[in-house]
């Protein structure tokens, strides 16, 4: 330090007026130091703030579930949420708004991680009013009503367009909404029919205020996926991703099969790029 900090006599050493000044930083810097490795040992003594990014399907299933437990294994730490469609969450993830995302598409890129959470097995619903349930109905029944879907270019609404498209001689017109309460509120109020996960309307059914529509064909399921920022200096975004993995599949072990399963094998890139499979109709 360019400074005398000892006075070295015969029998003792004595810190000089430089060193006792020293001395004042020196045990800040001691206890600074203590104090973080004893905080990095327990997560409970997490601080600050992670952002999470999240699409309305999950905010309306097991999320809630999912903060809860944030919170009693890291109870000072701050969740700063943004519920936005999936196409908007990777877009934020990716410019370095966001440190973990819960969505339906993994992100490939350097240092990220993506891990698999559950899927939702997606149904035709409507409204009692629309008279259409117990009868197994073809994609031309469903042209006849307004159709209601996901964010424009999302993959349900990709899925859809080239569906209609390859399947049905008419045009159809899909209505796109960023709003899943929108989509929902609408089908209640009869306004047209959609493709949603029935996890995410068990309310409404358990009402009667929607119904599960028979197809003579299966929907995809839709996977839903956590992606975080993955390295030794962020340890704490992986801990949270694996929360988030056993939080959705307690959520699906306690479903039926056609509300919530376990998640495929493999991420798929683009899982909405199946071909539809048609459903043997006795």
């Amino acid at each position: 330090m360019g400074v005398r900090l000892f006075d070295r006599g015969d029998r003792e050493v004595t810190l000089t007026q430089e060193g006792r000044k020293a001395l004042v930083f020196a045990d800040r810097l001691v206890r600074t130091s203590h104090d973080m490795l004893e905080r990095m040992k327990d997560s409970s003594l997490y601080t600050g703030v992670i952002r999470i990014g999240v699409i309305e399907s999950i905010i309306h299933s097991w999320f809630p579930d999912l903060m809860a437990r944030i919170h009693r294994a890291y109870p000072l730490l701050e969740v700063e949420l943004t519920g936005d469609t999936t196409i908007r969450t990777i877009e934020l993830f990716n410019k370095g708004n966001l440190d973990l995302i819960l969505q339906t598409d993994p992100v490939f890129g350097a240092d990220v991680m993506n891990i698999s959470l559950c899927d939702f097995p997606m149904r035709w619903v409507g409204s009692p009013g629309l008279d259409l349930d117990g009868d197994v109905l073809t994609l031309s029944d469903l042209a006849a009503f307004p159709v209601l879907s996901f964010s424009r270019n999302s993959g349900p609404h990709r899925y859809l367009e080239r569906l209609f498209s390859d399947q049905v001689e008419k045009p159809v017109r899909i209505n796109c909404m960023t709003s899943v309460s929108a989509i929902i509120r609408l089908i209640v109020d009869g306004f047209g029919i959609a493709v949603l996960p029935p996890a995410i309307i068990a309310s409404e059914l358990a009402k009667g205020a929607v119904r599960l529509l028979q197809l003579d064909r299966e929907m995809p399921n839709m996977p839903l996926v956590c992606s975080c920022r993955s390295g030794a200096e962020t340890p704490l975004f992986e801990q949270i991703a694996a929360l988030a993995q056993k939080t959705a599949q307690d959520f699906a072990r306690n479903l039926p099969g056609d509300v919530a399963r376990m998640p495929a094998a493999e991420l798929a890139v683009d899982p909405w790029a199946l071909a539809p499979r048609i459903r043997a109709v006795a």
